[in-house]
């Protein structure tokens, strides 16, 4: 990697050289304990780093340890794509049925130890346990649908322009597919991007968010029992700047695939470009959530509290600026600042939590200093303080009249803290929803059919909800324009990313 444009180390790595403390006390939950791994899987074995290295992941509910997984570096990262490698020129000459059935296997696997996987997620990720089984199915949702897309890689054909030639295309695998993956979706990010190149014919290289390993690592364990040939498969655990720099120096990965910062995309685009790899990327979001004075009340408060506070706030797709049309302004203000009250906050562990923990104390820090600056521009709290379970946790907070000046209305907000702005008209909603480097969705709520086509239309975001949350989903194209990134993934275009398209052009005289 160009050394001019280094990625941040993770902090927490280290070779502690200690005897392994005491482990949580909900490990013991888990009915297949081969689930939690703390090594690496490189060409089809477990492997511990050459130093002996490791870190810790810890519950960011409680602090408590849940496991101490290799940290591994360049060297071994530079194994993984030689396993990838080596490994690239079978996978991809297996018929596609084959590569289907193992991908289903893969698919039943995951669902049948759901549960677990829900486990290890809430405990190193901090998300409420109902979430985590959600994004279990989620992900399971992208290995079942590319299995079935691998039977149908090649349905483009072309009529030949030229006499006397016959013309075919074929879409071909790019090779080593590198897959950086971040922390507050472990297992769908992944699956989202793997299934789709594996399906396509290409080998993987992953790396894990050194925050929440254990996920990624759990699901190559059920990989390796599908069936996956050596080297197919492998996830690289550690900190990202060796691991993410070896994957884009190397000229054997023709693709990096990217969830993360628009900051650290910038800096892996850049880096990937010298060896001119395929790069794939899904970059931050700050979503505008728009309330027309035609919207039923009810409804569209139900539509802004799961727009904002799903994964405690910690989600791209988040709605960070909600503007409502002023004549329904104090009503929705009041109904919604009642509903965020009552939002349970505490261990995701826990019956009933809908805010979880934030990731780490940097994300703390960024929620209030977000707060407390919109409350000098003159911004309303309307939500009080509240006792919180440990220090990872923000009070759910709702902040009325956001002048547009405020970092809230400018940064991404990955905290459970809600900024509403009355507007006046479409046309006025329209700019300021789109003053942003971000693009990656809108929400829109009204009754007015021809409003919400106009909506859909001016809004400058890769995809647009129109009165309701949930729009994602394996068969559909996820990403976003501008800043927020680049191709998309999920669907058929997901899969055609990890594929290069070959013309061959022949001569019938």
């Amino acid at each position: 990697m160009n050394a001019t444009a280094r990625l941040p180390f993770a902090a927490g790595i280290a070779n502690p050289g200690i005897a392994k403390p005491e482990r949580h006390g909900a490990l013991s939950r888990l009915a297949d304990r081969r689930l939690l791994k703390e090594l690496s899987y490189i060409d089809g074995r477990w492997t511990a780093a050459a130093t002996g290295g490791s870190f810790n992941v810890t519950d960011p509910a409680t602090g408590a340890l849940v496991a101490q997984v290799a940290a591994l570096g360049a060297a071994e990262a530079s194994l993984a794509v030689d396993a990838a490698h080596r490994a690239f020129a079978p996978w991809k000459a297996l018929l596609p049925q084959e590569r289907a059935a193992i991908l289903r296997r893969w698919h039943a696997l995951i669902e049948a130890a759901s549960e677990d996987l829900a486990l290890l997620m809430t405990l190193e990720q901090g998300k409420p346990l109902a979430e985590s089984r959600g994004e279990i199915a989620y992900a399971a949702s992208f290995v079942a649908f590319y299995a079935e897309e691998a039977l149908r890689v090649n349905v483009e054909s072309v009529t030949s322009h030229l006499p006397g030639a016959q013309i075919s295309l074929q879409r071909q695998p790019v090779g080593v597919a590198a897959l950086l993956t971040p922390w507050n979706f472990p297992s769908a990010m992944l699956t989202r991007k793997a299934a789709a190149a594996l399906a396509a014919g290409c080998t993987t290289v992953a790396h894990p968010s050194s925050q929440t390993p254990l996920s990624a690592l759990a699901l190559a364990e059920l990989a390796d029992r599908a069936g996956f040939p050596a080297g197919v498969f492998n996830i690289v655990t550690g900190a990202p700047a060796p691991i993410a720099e070896t994957f884009c120096a190397d000229v054997r990965v023709r693709a990096v695939s990217f969830t993360g910062s628009t900051e650290i995309g910038r800096l892996i685009a850049r880096n990937a470009v010298t060896s001119m790899k395929r790069v794939i990327m899904e970059l931050g979001g700050h979503a505008p959530l728009i309330v027309f004075d035609d919207a039923d009340l009810d409804r569209a408060v139900q539509i802004a509290i799961d727009a904002k506070f799903a994964t405690s706030g910690q989600d791209c797709l988040a709605a960070n600026r909600i503007y409502v049309q002023r004549s329904l302004y104090d009503r929705f203000c009041t109904a919604f600042a009642e509903r965020v009250t009552a939002l349970k906050v505490g261990n995701g562990l826990d019956d009933g939590i809908e805010i979880g923990p934030l990731m780490h104390e940097g994300a703390v820090g960024k929620a209030h200093e977000q707060i407390g600056d919109a409350l000098r521009r003159g911004a309303r709290r309307l939500t009080a303080e509240r006792p919180l379970p440990g220090p990872l946790f923000v009070a759910p907070t709702v902040l009325a009249d956001v002048p547009e000046d405020a970092l809230i209305l400018h940064e991404e907000t990955f905290a459970p803290v809600a900024a509403l702005c009355p507007f006046d008209t479409e046309e006025e909603v329209i700019v300021r929803a789109n003053a942003t480097e971000y693009g990656l969705v809108a929400y829109v709520v009204t009754r007015d059919g021809a409003r919400a086509e106009r909506m859909a239309n001016a809004l400058d975001y890769g995809m647009v909800a129109v009165n309701r949350v949930k729009i994602t989903g394996a068969p559909i194209p996820f990403g976003g324009v501008k800043q927020s990134g680049l191709g998309r993934e999920g669907s058929r275009h997901g899969l055609e990313a990890f594929t290069d398209l070959k013309y061959v052009c022949r001569d019938l005289t």
